[in-house]
């Protein structure tokens, strides 16, 4: 019985953030998150999410991968795909995922 409390209680805390988050989006941001995810679901399905989220600065909403590819847009635009060397603070943006993929590796 306690396990299936927590798993409630950890349900119910996700569907609350997840809430939280979508709320705290804006139409156009909104469109973006969307984006972002059919992408993340046409091409990276199968890897691991490390974080979700919305930068206020850039306006980029973006989903940033295990494997170091952050799918991101801004504004409702198309989905960038973006490298960060995390040593340097460096960016690199690229237009497909396969790109993105060989710019890692």
């Amino acid at each position: 019985m306690g396990c299936i409390l927590y798993l409630l209680l950890i349900n119910k805390f996700i569907c609350m953030r997840t809430a939280e988050f979508m709320n705290s989006l804006g139409q156009l941001d909104l469109a973006s998150y969307v984006n972002v995810c059919v992408d993340f679901m046409k091409y990276a399905p199968r890897e691991d999410i490390m974080e979700v989220g919305f930068n206020t600065q850039s306006g980029y909403v973006y989903i940033a991968l295990e494997n170091g590819i952050t799918i991101a847009s801004a504004f409702g635009q198309e989905v960038e795909y973006i490298i960060t060397n995390f040593e340097t603070g460096e960016e690199h943006f690229c237009e497909t995922y396969n790109a993105a993929l060989n710019l890692k590796i």
